[in-house]
């Protein structure tokens, strides 16, 4: 059974950073991708970024570039999301996710992701 753990979220000011991590159990990423959605309140699920787990190429929402770090950790089945300069439309419930077989990470759709973690806040104060 596949079980995607998120951590790491909190309070922050403007500016400020945050590292989320997400512990995966019941699932190997090798020909897959492992992604960061996130939702605030009153708004859809969007994509954050994606990694993936063959050849460990990255994908960021126009949003986050140059803010935001996804890595992924093999040895330690894991995945990280650096925040970096954040900004107070930053806040919202943000996911860990995983697909199936999938060479393609880069469209970061949610349809695509199989798995899902139950998220966790990031509030950021202006």
């Amino acid at each position: 059974q596949v079980q995607l753990v998120e951590s790491g979220g909190g309070s922050v000011q403007a500016g400020g950073s945050l590292r989320l991590s997400c512990a995966a159990s019941g699932y190997t990423c090798t020909s897959n991708c492992m992604g960061w959605f996130r939702q605030a309140p009153g708004k859809e699920r969007e994509g954050v970024a994606a990694v993936s787990c063959r050849g460990g190429s990255t994908f960021y929402a126009d949003s986050v570039k140059g803010r935001f770090t996804i890595s992924q950790d093999n040895a330690k089945n894991a995945m990280y999301l650096q925040m970096n300069s954040l900004k107070p439309e930053d806040t919202a419930t943000y996911y860990c996710a995983a697909t199936g077989l999938r060479y393609y990470c880069g469209a970061i759709r949610e349809t695509d992701y199989t798995y899902w973690g139950q998220g966790t806040q990031v509030t950021v104060s202006s």
